[in-house]
């Protein structure tokens, strides 16, 4: 599949999140084709069907993804996420995989609603967008709603209108939100560094567009601390 299929592709399922007054908002994520000729070799061959990369977490139990913690350094400081893989394991499981392969590390917090949620995830933000990782951002997971409550501090993946939707855009609440409960698949939840949180959502923004996107310079995973 060409760069510019995919690209469609990933624009007509963008991520969204219902609000109060029940309009969805959509996430205008600005994907870049990767130029082709940057690494395209002289009289190569033809490519082969790429299968998907194997991931530190897959096939990975609930009991090994339990206590684990994912941490977003960003420029406003760090996040500490407490995935909770009994609510949605294959959610948790994505977005281990994607932290601790590194995907994260240069996305931004490309969408802000001001007192409800930032959202970040978006692969085409990264300094390193390419074909790896918009192979890997048209990845699709199945839809995990839970009895988790979408209260301030909980992470919750995005999706599309389309079922089946969710790829790597997840959101952090900012105030409570009880109008996506058993609607969206919550996965974490903040323990520490929800004042980085409450900054990134401060800043200026356009609409829902910060005007300066606050970078995840790095992301990791390490067991929770004690």
């Amino acid at each position: 599949m060409s760069i510019q299929r995919l690209r469609l592709r990933l624009q007509r399922r963008l991520p969204v999140i219902g609000l109060t007054i029940g309009i969805p908002l959509v996430v205008l994520a600005q994907n870049p084709v990767p130029n082709p000729d940057a690494t395209k070799k002289a009289n190569s061959r033809p490519a082969e069907s790429a299968q998907p990369k194997s991931e530190p977490y897959d096939g990975a139990s609930i009991e090994k993804m339990t206590g684990q913690c994912v941490t977003l350094e960003t420029e406003q400081g760090a996040i500490v996420i407490e995935v909770l893989p009994a609510k949605a394991p294959e959610t948790v499981r994505n977005f281990l995989n994607l932290a601790a392969s590194g995907a994260f590390d240069t996305t931004t917090f490309s969408r802000v609603v001001r007192g409800f949620v930032i959202q970040g995830g978006s692969l085409s933000t990264s300094e390193k967008w390419g074909f790896d990782l918009a192979g890997r951002a048209a990845r699709r997971l199945a839809d995990e709603p839970n009895d988790l409550k979408h209260v301030r501090g909980i992470v919750s993946m995005a999706r599309g209108e389309e079922p089946n939707s969710a790829s790597t855009h997840f959101f952090v609440l900012i105030g409570d939100a009880p109008h996506l409960d058993n609607k969206f698949a919550g996965f974490g939840r903040v323990i520490s560094g929800m004042e980085a949180a409450d900054a990134i959502n401060r800043a200026p923004a356009e609409g829902e567009k910060p005007n300066v996107p606050v970078r995840i310079t790095h992301a990791g995973v390490a067991p929770c601390p004690k």
